[in-house]
């Protein structure tokens, strides 16, 4: 839907700003253009996230995910800067005030991206996925870049001659925009690729899962790390220090078993199970709450 829609965007929105005399149309056709490349990045980088693990990727290949939110980033950085090149160029040149047919096309296109952004964010936010939320940004950018250009034409024809160059003023101002947004997405893929920790709250319910199961009398070390659209986790139970090997290992099982099934995000869970008479009664943050 990103592809298909942004093609057709960009080839309106190229043709308008062309024949309707709008640097700021033209620079939005650039950016609908780069979110063509960028949702074919993503799609490209989800496909392979997507494969199962093999022998020689027993992890899977779930980097490619956020690489290909850095990817989109990075494109969006780029169209930001060709913006602001071609919008100061057009600024010291005289040129033709914009057509008023311009601004009805830009109506258009707000109302079309802000409708794809609301959907890939919802899909993002579902399926866990940086590339797919960082595509529907881009297409928030694109809507905004538009709403800036509709503001630039419009107090370009108001103030008539001598303000023909509002239109590329609002387009310096849509690239600083998308400068920012590009910042907001690069920050959690370089986070992902680098193994930060997540959310403090994920971690917290893997710990009061593992505490509901009966013969777990504690946790210690909570470490989780997101590697594409699945998360691994790697836990320790304290237990009683008189239990079996094999009752340790069937404990254990039930406690990777009720955090997947708890959250079926997390593909694994590998839990190393520690007598509790060695640390003592360990009492996590949650449990004093």
């Amino acid at each position: 839907m990103g592809v298909v829609t942004n093609g057709v965007l960009a080839l309106v929105k190229g043709l308008a700003g062309v024949l309707g005399h709008s640097q700021a149309l033209v620079a939005d056709a650039v950016e609908s253009g780069s979110d063509v490349l960028s949702s074919l990045i993503v799609f490209a980088g989800l496909k392979v996230a997507s494969e199962a693990p093999s022998e020689k990727h027993p992890y899977g290949r779930g980097r490619a995910e956020p690489m290909a939110a850095l990817v989109v980033a990075v494109a969006l950085l780029g169209a930001a800067v060709a913006i602001v090149i071609s919008s100061v160029r057009e600024i010291v040149t005289p040129h033709l005030a914009p057509a008023p047919f311009t601004l009805a096309v830009l109506v258009g296109v707000v109302v079309v991206k802000e409708g794809l952004f609301r959907f890939a964010l919802r899909r993002g936010q579902e399926s866990r996925s940086l590339a797919v939320e960082a595509d529907a940004w881009h297409h928030r950018s694109d809507a905004i870049t538009s709403a800036a250009a509709f503001v630039g034409i419009s107090i370009a024809l108001i103030g008539g001659r001598g303000w023909e160059a509002a239109d590329d003023w609002a387009a310096l101002l849509a690239a600083g925009v998308l400068a920012f947004n590009a910042w907001h997405l690069m920050r959690p893929a370089l986070a992902e690729l680098t193994d930060a920790a997540p959310d403090e709250a994920l971690v917290k319910e893997i710990r009061e899962v593992a505490y509901s199961i009966t013969g777990v009398k504690g946790t210690h070390r909570c470490w989780v790390r997101k590697l594409g659209l699945d998360y691994f986790v790697d836990l320790d139970i304290l237990v009683d220090g008189g239990l079996s090997v094999r009752e340790g290992h069937d404990l254990a099982h039930r406690v990777h078993d009720a955090v997947t099934e708890r959250m079926p995000f997390v593909r694994k869970v590998m839990v190393h199970v520690e007598p509790e008479d060695e640390f003592g009664r360990f009492q996590m943050d949650w449990e004093k709450e």
